[in-house]
């Protein structure tokens, strides 16, 4: 019987794994990753020239991803049949040799893998590997602390409803605002209606090439790629001890 290896990749800079993860990587015999139809995949992306020669590559492509809404019953549906159709096939392979499963960030920080883990772990030899998650990659690119002190740091879907979102954020420190693309207009409306939109950040690829780390306030709302995260940085309160 082989295993289920989980990796997680970490923001998506290569030298930013850790060094089992990248062991592991390069001793793979197969490796299985997450992709939009047409496309190469992120998590693929960060391994590349990593991998052993003979390794055989399986992806996995996602039947939507944007193309209808998040809380459609049929995206629901058509992501539930997905992973259930993944997990068996996993674990058929796994019966005979260790499976590597790549996962950009930490598998356990909103990773896809997730949903496959619930599926597998009562019938199979799972081990996770825990990643640096995207957000930190993102505000260590600002180059601030995102959270002091007594600070409270909140981690928000921009898919939320934006009274939910403006609400959140009126009674965080610290905000880290994930899933934006298409989000990104009401996410910078609740910020704004909230007060804080003149704090926040957006960093695009965070760790990876073309990144950009700029004010929120001075980007297009209607321009903004899939690996973005909207930071504000808490205060740091009741810090007395720093200068």
């Amino acid at each position: 019987m082989g295993r289920i290896i989980c990796c997680g990749l970490g923001p998506g800079d290569p030298e930013l794994m850790s060094v089992k993860a990248d062991r592991t990587v390069r001793a793979a015999t197969h490796i299985a990753y997450f992709r939009k139809k047409g496309h190469p995949g992120q998590a693929r992306r960060i391994v590349d020239g990593m991998l052993a020669l003979s390794v055989s590559e399986i992806p996995m492509e996602y039947p939507v991803t944007t193309e209808i809404a998040f809380d459609s019953p049929d995206y629901a549906r058509l992501l539930a049949g997905f992973y259930d159709a993944w997990a068996a096939r996993l674990a058929v392979i796994a019966r005979e040799a260790d499976v590597v499963v790549l996962c950009e960030g930490d598998p356990f920080f909103y990773g896809s893998f997730m949903h496959l883990y619930t599926r597998l772990r009562a019938s199979a030899d799972i081990e996770v590997i825990a990643g640096i998650p995207g957000m930190a990659g993102c505000w260590n690119a600002v180059g601030r602390p995102i959270a002091l002190g007594d600070d409270v740091m909140t981690v928000l879907m921009g898919t939320l409803p934006e009274k939910e979102l403006e609400q959140r954020m009126r009674t965080s420190d610290a905000l880290v605002v994930m899933k934006t693309g298409r989000n990104l207009a009401k996410v910078r409306r609740a910020l704004a209606a909230a007060g804080r939109l003149g704090e926040a950040w957006l960093i695009e690829r965070g760790t990876m090439p073309g990144e950009r780390v700029t004010r929120l306030s001075e980007v297009d709302a209607a321009e903004c790629p899939y690996f973005a995260i909207v930071l504000v940085h808490g205060q740091g309160r009741r810090l007395e001890f720093c200068e």
